[in-house]
């Protein structure tokens, strides 16, 4: 007796395509399964009849000596492949996959040069798109709906062969792929066939993607078994690896970059788990849901109109259910009222989904994954597709174990976490982080697993390894910084011994300037995560001691850039001896201002803000403070010169000018001293100064000029001409929407 093959043509994660593929084999339940996918995956298909396995899932192929060099199959609940896949295990019907291995389609650029292209002219992007002009369609998505997803009532797998039949003699018409490796694929996938026949598989199904049909059709005629055999033969390869990692919905989307996804995953996904009349009732049923939960209201009769204004819709657009489209304009009329907001919510959480799968703890993986694992339940958190914020107080332990897990997947390029607080706002005891899992990162664990089987050791090993090649000591002290967040104590001895060595030699200023804050943040917050700063003592006292001996120096002969630059590693360095609270340290920085202050050929930002430091720490009092501004802003300093020392003595704030009357009246006598052109060409400046200002202290600022508060050099002084006045008066009332 023949073997009789059935060709199943379908489209990836297509929920019809998956309700006919569930039919279809109920109704003749075959000998064997056949399912486009790589071959080498056979030793892992028994894991999907496991209970832990949730789609949606990826096959992950890997390289094992290039783990970065990986291929994903992603499969949802309504993927016809998966279908077919758990049915099978079911049913206990044989299943194996029969697509090219990936031990080869790793390497599948190579195959692209040895073999020889055809002159047909190549398949288009999306063959389908022919199909749906051809029925009157200009969208492929919405015909692929009202055709096959819509459909209950027949089965469309004769029809989809006779389209791709003739789809591919347009394209391919000696019956030859253009692309290489789609010949393979397609000459692997008919050897499959074969050996199934050989096996003595009397019916035999066939699961695969409708344009390989027309090609499938030939694998049982002995000539085209001859050149399937040619074609095949020699094939490059690299040793890989294959096994199961959890995948998302939002990965499913086309945005995502998966060039088989699709627009609306979670959209595929209710309508094949809720295939029935009240497919469109349920789903706006779920849209309420969703709104309700963010505080919008929803009501049940909002989703009684909006379904009956969907199916009016498709009435009208002459399709046989509503679609997408007609769900997403009924739902911006009657729940959103047409603005965007709930638009978006609904897109996120139902058009898109925030599903996320599950694998078996059995699936196999590196060591390195299999420690994460573990991690994550000592932690108690779980990789989840959906965004999620962790408030995190590290005085507790459990706390303090996230935040150092999060911070080592940081190191190794995994940024499960980010966080969106930083500790400078946050506090010292409390982090704010935003957690959101991506199926790549399982490709980047597989990477890491070189370094280390577990999470400590890799990440230990990642850290050295990225200090050892660190260009700039400021660098190597931010490592330093990251290494006590992660916990990592074994990596603490080489690199202070490597902040040490670098900082004994370092000659520039500037870069000790740099490394400063990350060492204070590690001294001031070594406290509360159990880590003893003392030995990064000695090496802070040797760089504040290089920086004071140098600061005079490096601040001299600076352009307007450098002198920006200079001012704001100046500020920042008083910041961190300030969180130290070394007053030796904070003694040394002042009496190097005062030579800044007071040296020639030092821009006057620098000027300005060394002048602005030392007032505020009170090692120059007010009439002395006064008196450097008066100098810095008299006759003989340059208009431009005065606006920069200006800028860096008020610093972005104008609390000083709120709370002292005479600098105030200082500063308002040299604006009002100054020609109109020094004046314009000041302006720039002046603007970017006083804009920086909250507007609190604007506000203030101007109350005590408005009352006479401060005594201004040149109140009363400046005869007004009451016509321009009263011209620019009648501007201002413009301006501000008010009569006079």
């Amino acid at each position: 007796m023949a073997a009789h093959v059935r060709l199943l043509g379908i489209r990836h994660h297509g929920p019809g395509s998956a309700r006919a593929v569930g039919a279809s084999l109920r109704a003749s339940p075959p000998d064997v399964v056949l399912i486009e996918g790589p071959a080498d995956a056979e030793p892992v298909l028994t894991l999907v009849a496991h209970h832990e396995m949730q789609p949606p899932v990826a096959m992950l192929g890997y390289a094992l000596d290039h783990p970065e060099r990986a291929v994903f199959h992603p499969f949802a609940s309504f993927s016809p492949e998966w279908v077919a896949l758990t049915w099978a295990l079911d049913a206990g019907v044989p299943v194996r996959f029969i697509d090219l291995p990936v031990k080869h389609t790793l390497v599948a650029h190579h195959v692209a040069d040895q073999l020889e292209l055809t002159d047909a002219p190549a398949r288009p992007a999306d063959p389908l798109s022919d199909l749906a002009l051809a029925a009157g369609y200009d969208d492929t998505e919405r015909w692929w709906e009202d055709v096959v997803e819509h459909r209950h009532d027949n089965d469309p797998f004769d029809a989809i062969g006779e389209a791709m039949a003739a789809l591919r003699q347009r394209y391919e018409p000696s019956g030859v792929p253009t692309d290489p490796v789609e010949q393979r694929r397609e000459a692997h996938m008919r050897a499959g066939i074969r050996a199934a026949v050989a096996e003595g598989h009397q019916q035999i199904v066939v699961v695969c993607g409708a344009w390989h049909v027309p090609a499938l059709r030939s694998a049982l005629e002995p000539p085209q078994a001859k050149r399937d055999s040619a074609l095949l033969r020699g094939m490059p390869k690299v040793k890989a690896a294959v096994t199961w990692v959890p995948w998302t919905h939002r990965r499913l989307a086309t945005a995502s970059g998966y060039g088989a996804g699709v627009t609306a995953p979670g959209w595929y996904h209710h309508l094949y788990t809720h295939a029935g009349p009240d497919v469109i009732a349920r789903w706006f049923a779920e849209a309420a849901q969703v709104l309700r939960a963010a505080d919008h209201p929803a009501s049940a009769a909002d989703v009684v109109e909006a379904t009956r204004l969907a199916d009016a819709l498709a009435v009208l657009r002459g399709r046989p259910l509503a679609g997408l489209d007609e769900v997403d304009d009924a739902a911006r009329a009657v729940l959103g009222h047409g603005h965007d907001t709930p638009m978006r919510l609904i897109s996120n959480d139902l058009v898109v989904g925030t599903q996320f799968g599950t694998v078996p703890s059995s699936t196999p993986m590196v060591p390195l994954a299999r420690s994460l694992a573990a991690e994550q339940k000592r932690c108690r958190i779980k990789p989840e597709g959906a965004t999620k914020v962790l408030e995190l107080d590290l005085r507790q332990g459990l706390h303090l174990q996230r935040s150092q897990l999060l911070h080592r997947l940081t190191l190794l390029d995994v940024p499960w976490g980010r966080e969106t607080d930083g500790r400078g706002s946050a506090g010292t005891f409390r982090e704010t982080w935003q957690l959101r899992w991506e199926p790549e990162y399982e490709v980047r664990i597989i990477e890491a697993s070189a370094l280390g089987t577990t999470v400590l050791t890799a990440c230990t090993a990642a850290l050295l390894q990225r200090a050892r090649q660190a260009p700039t000591l400021g660098d190597l002290t931010v490592l330093l910084e990251r290494a006590l967040l992660a916990g990592l104590q074994d990596a603490m001895p080489e690199l202070l011994h490597l902040v040490e060595e670098r900082s004994a030699v370092a000659a520039d200023v500037a870069r000790l300037m740099e490394s400063l804050p990350p060492l204070a943040r590690t001294i001031r917050y070594g406290d509360v995560r159990n880590t003893d700063g003392g030995a990064l003592h000695h090496v802070v006292g040797g760089i504040v001691s290089r920086i004071v001996a140098g600061l005079a120096v490096a601040c001299t002969g600076l352009d307007d850039d450098g002198s920006a630059a200079m001012a704001a590693l100046v500020h920042d360095t008083q910041a961190a001896l300030s969180l130290l609270g070394h007053t030796d340290h904070l003694a040394a920085l002042h009496r190097a201002l005062i030579e800044v202050c007071e040296r020639n050929r030092v821009h006057g930002v620098i000027q300005g803000l060394a002048t602005r430091l030392l007032a505020d720490a009170g090692v120059v009092d007010a009439d002395a403070t006064e008196r450097r501004v008066s100098r810095s802003l008299s006759v003989g300093t340059s208009p431009l010169d005065a606006a920069a020392f200006v800028e860096g003595f008020l610093g972005g704030s104008g609390t000083v000018l709120v709370h002292d009357p005479l600098l105030l009246a200082v500063i308002d006598g040299w604006l009002a001293s100054l020609p109109a052109e020094a004046f314009t060409d000041t302006l720039p400046l002046l603007r970017r100064t006083f804009g920086s200002f909250e507007p609190a202290e604007r506000r203030a600022i101007g109350e005590r000029v408005r009352t006479g508060e401060a005594p201004l050099a040149h109140r009363g002084q400046v005869a007004l001409d009451p016509e321009r006045v009263a011209a620019g008066l009648t501007t201002v009332a413009q301006l501000l929407g008010v009569a006079r």
